[in-house]
């Protein structure tokens, strides 16, 4: 508490003298709410089948990627039950609509909800509303049929390894994947974060290759080519339209833009130290503790990154270059509702930003989260 005390004393004290910028953070902060929208804070699984539960009294268990689907529902899935969550945005209602709570790896031409799922970590939506699932346990992405809800397997084998590249990704192994994301030509990304590569999928081949990344554990340099180049921790990846990507290194403690068409990697947050500092300052300059999530928001041309072992979620504007907390008093935590400043979070993983609204799950809290009056 005392940490998030002191950022708000500040801004209030310097107000004047910050000029616009320090304006604009103070009517956010003053002006931004955050709420409980999923979980009770205990973890669990109410047995569903058929029948539905309004989310707010719906135990959730320890849910990570988080992403509003082509039907306007929010979807996250569940580490530790192997689930994926669909809310209602309407009727609040919560239902499963894929994993069985198994943590396995079956159902492979099987419906989604008799399939089991091994610590899905993240979950996307390709253009045509299929829904794809990363399973960092069983070293798998995979895809449910929109049309007729069956499972199959895009990348991976079952198996812990690193081979296949430039052959069909459902012959090559992966280690420990834990995020992915379409980018501006639909093509699919994989953190493969085991291996400390960033591998794609040409989409219209099947094709796996690596992007980026050697294997090796060692430092990246701020600059350079994005193939050939070590990633120190690829934990998660956002797009943009313009054909960028950007890439939370979890232990280089930094997020990196990548020109994909340019084959060039910049960092553009983040030190490489751990720590919490540089609110209100160029991100270039903060550092971070542990960065496990990123969401790229088109409506404020802005960054959401969650530094999770910080316990904060923060916001660098690509515009400005500038970064602050939107939500987290930095102690660990629970709540409470309210102001984004003083509500604790416990390890949260998964954000994403829709129609002025930022979604986040507060992984160990057992919580979606959602706070408004961020984006005007």
């Amino acid at each position: 508490m005392k940490k998030s005390l002191s950022r708000r004393q500040l801004l209030q004290y310097s107000l004047a003298g910050l000029g616009t910028f320090g304006a604009h953070s103070f009517s956010y902060a003053q002006q931004s709410t955050s709420r409980t929208i999923a979980g009770t804070g205990v973890a669990g699984f109410e047995s569903e089948g058929a029948i539905s539960n309004l989310a707010q009294t719906t135990r959730i268990n320890n849910p990570y990627g988080i992403v509003v689907g082509p039907d306007s529902a929010l979807y996250f899935c569940e580490v530790d039950s192997g689930r994926v969550r669909r809310m209602d945005m309407n009727t609040r209602v919560l239902t499963t609509v894929a994993g069985n709570g198994e943590k396995a790896y079956r159902g492979d031409g099987g419906l989604a909800l008799d399939a089991s799922f091994s610590a899905p970590h993240e979950i996307r939506f390709d253009a045509q509303g299929n829904l794809y699932i990363v399973s960092r346990d069983s070293h798998t992405v995979r895809r449910v049929d929109k049309s007729s809800g069956l499972v199959s397997t895009v990348a991976g084998t079952g198996e812990a390894g690193f081979s296949g590249d430039e052959g069909p990704a459902n012959q090559a192994q992966l280690r420990q994947p834990h995020s992915i994301a379409f980018d501006a030509r639909g093509d699919l990304l994989i953190c493969d974060i085991g291996n400390s590569r960033l591998r794609r999928i040409d989409m219209s081949s099947g094709i796996i290759s690596t992007l980026s990344g050697t294997g090796e554990r060692t430092t990246t340099p701020d600059s350079g080519p994005i193939a050939g180049t070590p990633l120190l921790g690829p934990r998660s990846i956002d797009t943009d339209a313009d054909g960028n990507a950007y890439l939370v290194l979890r232990e280089g403690n930094a997020v990196f833009r990548l020109d994909i068409a340019g084959n060039r990697l910049q960092r553009i947050a983040g030190t490489g130290n751990r720590g919490y500092a540089g609110d209100s300052g160029a991100a270039i300059n903060a550092t971070f503790n542990g960065p496990k999530g990123i969401a790229y928001s088109a409506q404020d041309h802005c960054l959401y990154i969650v530094d999770t072992e910080n316990h904060v979620i923060r916001r660098m504007s690509l515009n400005t270059g500038i970064i602050d907390t939107v939500l987290g008093s930095s102690e660990r935590g629970d709540g409470p509702d309210g102001d984004p400043l003083q509500c604790k979070l416990n390890r949260p993983h998964g954000v994403c930003v829709h129609a002025g609204l930022l979604y986040v799950t507060d992984s160990e809290s057992h919580r979606v989260r959602e706070v408004s009056g961020l984006l005007g």
